[in-house]
């Protein structure tokens, strides 16, 4: 998510650029064009870049588009770092294995083609060897585009990272939709890929709209590409940050998708329904968002504003004639950098994820994914491990005991089960349950005796309970 930054495996170009100065920047240029003659290279992949990678694992019972709950590898994960923290992590994820969605450029990843023809997969085969070796069902998101294909320069050392979240222009949208199916070709066991990021550089300021035409055309030919590749691949999409606006306000908000949390933005429900009618095909559909407003507001409270992802839930699946529906990202408190996640107490983070979590799946949500925001040092907050790049790093945080509870719970095929609340626990407390397993959520930071599903127990504040049914 670009404002939530998108960070890379960056430091490697730079480095490079700096010793590349003078007369080695007119080497490299000469041995790039050696190698792209001789139909090589530059790291020792194959010319197309479709040399199947390491051993794909396909899960024996080949998932289909509905996936569970799962999260996002971002800028720094558990695949580098401390040897015995790396192992810790991967024991750890392995032992409740998750959906994992890695992007092709940024978020870990390199430059996929930095110059036409010639491809550095290294950082992403790591991440992909990484989400193997935890037992995790793979995702990959089709974003981002090397710079030669949306008007810059063609070069190992040319990858201009500020640039991230600009397209392919129209003229290469086609080699776009090549490399996403190189990448296809290179990791055969990938099944689900995601098309783009948030819209990333498709919004047309002459109409002050979205550029959904752009986009679907891009996502068209990405969509033939990966069929051709394998029929079986499945192909999800547009992937719009689904905003919303103040209550009050009236200028461009929805009348249709509104409740308390405030309003839809109208154009971005434009742009999803021109998506949806002019799209090849889609074998589930993807959104993103935060319960919050674009002005960082969370009404009426933190956990009734999650109603929102309950409504735009919804409203997609009408749509869509109920297509699986996915989550790509979702956030449930404003400011999603660091500093401003350590404003709340992890339990309290906790328990709203687990609101935002369950409005999602009464919604008709079948896939969600958390994005990870790990950083390097020993506060993170809302972190699912501790940092690999400290010796005693890997070890599972409270959020990650949560999604991977709620997806062995809830996972792909859960039948939802009304649940008897009492009363005066209605407005305090959040359930959902199937045959097996309550979820109870109090949302109140102060402790309560609550009746749900036929028993009474105490609450401490804000505390997550999960309950077997009897």
């Amino acid at each position: 998510m670009g404002r939530h930054g998108w960070d890379s495996g960056v430091r490697r170009w730079r480095l490079t650029a700096l010793l590349g100065i003078g007369v080695a920047a007119l080497a490299l240029v000469l041995t790039l064009s050696t190698l792209r003659d001789n139909g090589t290279s530059t790291t020792g992949t194959t010319k197309d870049g479709a040399k199947p990678h390491g051993t794909p694992v396909v899960p024996r019972d080949k998932p289909g588009p509905e996936l569970g709950w799962g999260f996002t590898h971002t800028a720094n994960s558990a695949d580098e770092g401390k040897a015995a923290s790396v192992d810790r992590a991967e024991k750890l994820l392995a032992a409740q294995p998750l959906p994992q969605i890695q992007h092709i450029m940024g978020w870990g990843a390199d430059n996929p083609e930095p110059v036409p023809g010639h491809y550095d997969f290294d950082a992403m085969d790591r991440r992909m060897d990484f989400i193997r070796a935890t037992g995790g069902t793979p995702v990959i998101t089709l974003c981002c585009s090397p710079d030669w294909m949306k008007g810059g320069k063609a070069g190992v050392n040319n990858t201009d990272w500020d640039e991230i979240e600009k397209p392919p222009v129209r003229a290469h949208y086609k080699d776009f939709a090549g490399l996403a199916a190189t990448v296809a070709k290179r990791y055969p066991d990938v099944r689900h890929f995601v098309v783009w990021n948030e819209f990333k550089g498709f919004w047309n300021s002459d109409k002050g709209r979205w550029d959904y035409e752009g986009y679907t055309e891009l996502y068209n030919l990405v969509y033939d590409a990966l069929k051709k590749v394998n029929k079986d691949i499945m192909v999800g999409g547009p992937y719009l940050v689904m905003d919303s606006l103040d209550p009050r306000q009236k200028e461009g908000a929805s009348t249709e998708v509104k409740g308390p949390w405030g309003s839809a933005d109208q154009r971005v429900l434009d742009a999803f329904r021109y998506w949806n009618e002019n799209k090849k095909g889609a074998d589930f559909v993807v959104v993103d968002g935060s319960s919050y407003t674009v002005d960082d507001e969370l009404l009426p409270d933190e956990f009734q504003a999650t109603e929102k992802l309950t409504a735009v839930s919804r409203w997609v699946r009408e749509q869509t004639d109920d297509l699986p529906l996915w989550w790509a990202e979702y956030y449930v408190e404003p400011g999603d950098a660091n500093d401003a996640r350590e404003d709340w107490e992890e339990s309290h983070r906790v328990a709203v994820h687990a609101s935002g979590l369950i409005a999602m799946a009464k919604g008709g949500a079948s896939t969600g994914f958390y994005w990870n925001p790990q950083n390097k040092g020993a506060k993170c907050a809302g972190c699912l491990w501790r940092s690999t790049e400290l010796g005693d790093g890997g070890s599972g945080l409270p959020m990650l005991e949560l999604i991977s509870r709620f997806h062995k719970e809830f996972g792909p095929g859960t039948t939802y089960e009304t649940v008897d609340i009492a009363a005066d626990d209605v407005p305090n407390v959040r359930v959902i349950a199937d045959d097996k397993a309550v979820l109870v959520v109090n949302t109140l930071d102060r402790p309560i005796s609550a009746k749900v599903d036929g028993r009474r127990f105490d609450m401490r504040g804000h505390e997550v309970k999960w309950l077997k049914r009897r």
